[in-house]
């Protein structure tokens, strides 16, 4: 079976732990009689509340696990009574249990791959030991794995167990899978940690590799309106255009449609990106004020307010969403609520936010996003919702004209099916938006010792890292390259301010993020060791 297109993690639904249930049913009454079988044909194990799984599944469903927890007394304590005198001094140990893979899937990858997340898993708890009682069928696995043999047999005819142990010196001594672990050397991919371009799904990748077509064959456009409805559906907009191009593109195309309303407009900055809309904003020539604020400082709805109370004649409102430079998330309702007060139209570049955590559109007149990021496909395409319907409007460059997009159903000019068909699949495994907490990734990172920006109100697809003087964000992103762990560090504005980030966008793994801080922080603290000033 191809288990590369599995997906390894650690259990959370309650989806997951019935098909554990069930699968420990299968392995540890039918397969091994360790347990008497019953009729719901399921097996929940005496230490499940405590138990962590790491799972395999392929799409929905769950092809393997294996369990670990660390609460005494372990199983092994009921079978040996003096486990501890024959552990090493010094010793956390954890204890492993429950392996099970489905048969199909026993001649591939998963075991290993498993193994994988588990040691990651375990060294970020600090256990340095870990304890088994192997099954007699899987004992040269476990061996070749590094686990050490002591004692007698345990179990019954038919279901005999060894106890085995394993230390963290070993594993690495006996495996290469721990350096694999540690350093991630022989990894088919890169671990990819980018705003852009994202890691993608195996099905976004094969819709992209279909033959291109043609852009006014009713094939494409009928993908193209799929598309484009999907995105309203998502976002709770009125209407989408797709346009070939960049987010870039995009801010251009609401820049030209603010052209066409008279009156001064108000634009929030307080990080690269804020910048970069007042930048679009002064190519085409607006009328414009600002609120600018420091980078690490937030941006609210209350300023807007006193703002637009003290400046009389303002008719449109234009600010990014998620600051990607830091991560910050402005309070979009807060700010329509008050725009809607006043009268004022609101647009908002929401690149870094759509596809990464829930957006609602209704009400805002212009918004700009595009295919990479949190949507998880290719990057190559700009997507402008707009609340009303709009006329072509010949004062505008064509390729600008958002009229004409709209006229056309979004394709006036040459289109990419390719790229097309690849967000169509990209959207189609997007059931929802939801993703883990800001501030539960930020508290990890600040755990391990990280000066990171924000907290639990800013955005969990951007994690921005502030490095001391003596460590070069340059060198440390250098390093974590050559670890196969690409993180943004190369852009002019980090590199000034000595900043890394870490985006979860796109076909991004979670648990992928214990692994990822540990080689971080190793890197990090040799760059420390190596210049004492950085202290």
């Amino acid at each position: 079976m191809d288990s590369v297109q599995l997906i390894y993690k650690i259990a959370s639904d309650l989806d997951e732990l019935e098909q554990i249930y069930k699968l420990n049913y299968k392995t540890f009454v039918e397969e091994i009689p360790q347990h008497t079988g019953n009729g719901q044909l399921r097996l929940v194990d005496r230490f499940d509340g405590e138990n962590t799984y790491i799972i395999a599944k392929k799409q929905s469903e769950v092809v393997g696990m294996i369990s670990v927890r660390a609460n005494r007394p372990f199983s092994l304590d009921g079978k040996i009574s003096n486990l501890d005198e024959i552990l090493p001094e010094g010793a956390v140990p954890c204890e492993i249990r429950l392996l099970s893979v489905k048969e199909e899937y026993r001649k591939s990858y998963v075991f290993y791959k498993m193994v994988h997340l588990l040691a990651a898993h375990c060294l970020d708890k600090n256990y340095n030991t870990a304890v088994i009682s192997g099954t007699e069928r899987q004992l040269r696995l476990y061996k070749k794995i590094g686990f050490e043999p002591f004692g007698q047999m345990v179990g019954n005819e038919g279901a005999r167990f060894q106890p085995m142990f394993l230390t963290k010196e070993r594993f690495e001594n006996s495996t290469k899978a721990f350096k694999r672990v540690m350093h991630r050397k022989a990894r088919d991919k890169m671990m990819n940690f980018l705003p852009g371009p994202v890691p993608l799904h195996k099905e976004v990748e094969q819709a992209f590799a279909h033959s291109p077509v043609s852009h006014r064959s009713q094939t494409f456009l009928n993908a193209l309106q799929e598309v484009r409805l999907k995105l309203c559906q998502y976002v709770n907009a009125n209407f989408a255009q797709v346009v070939t191009g960049t987010g870039t593109l995009g801010n251009d195309i609401i820049a030209a449609q603010l052209t066409r309303i008279p009156g001064r407009g108000l634009l929030l900055a307080n990080g690269e990106f804020g910048y970069r809309l007042i930048d679009h904003a002064s190519r085409f020539n607006l009328d414009f004020g600002t609120i600018e604020k420091g980078w690490r400082e937030p941006v609210t709805p209350e300023d807007v307010e006193s703002y637009l109370c003290n400046n009389q004649g303002i008719k449109w409102l234009w600010t990014v969403h998620c600051e990607t430079s830091t991560g910050f998330l402005y309070d979009l309702p807060g700010i329509l609520s008050v725009c809607k007060k006043h009268g004022v139209e609101l647009c908002v570049d929401a690149c870094s936010s759509i596809g990464v955590i829930p957006v609602d559109l209704d009400g805002i007149y212009l918004a700009s996003s595009t295919s990479g990021k949190g949507l998880g496909s290719y990057p190559g395409l700009a997507i402008v919702f707009h609340r009303d319907e709009i006329r072509p409007y010949g004062a505008l460059p064509a390729y600008l004209d958002l009229g004409s997009y709209h006229a056309a159903g979004s394709a006036p000019f040459t289109h990419s099916s390719n790229l097309v068909n690849a967000l169509k699949a990209a959207l189609s495994l997007r059931e929802t938006f939801v993703r883990t907490s800001g501030g539960r990734i930020r508290e990890y990172f600040k755990e391990k010792g990280f000066d990171v920006i924000g907290d639990h109100s800013y955005s969990p697809g951007v994690v921005t890292i502030c490095l001391p003087s003596g460590i070069s964000s340059n060198e440390l992103g250098d390093r974590l390259k050559k670890q196969k762990i690409l993180v943004s560090y190369e852009s002019g504005y980090l590199l000034k301010r000595n900043w890394i980030q870490v985006a979860f966008m796109g076909e991004q793994v979670f648990d992928d993020l214990p692994l990822l801080v540990a080689i971080l922080k190793k890197e990090a603290d040799t760059l420390i060791k190596d210049r004492p000033s950085a202290l």
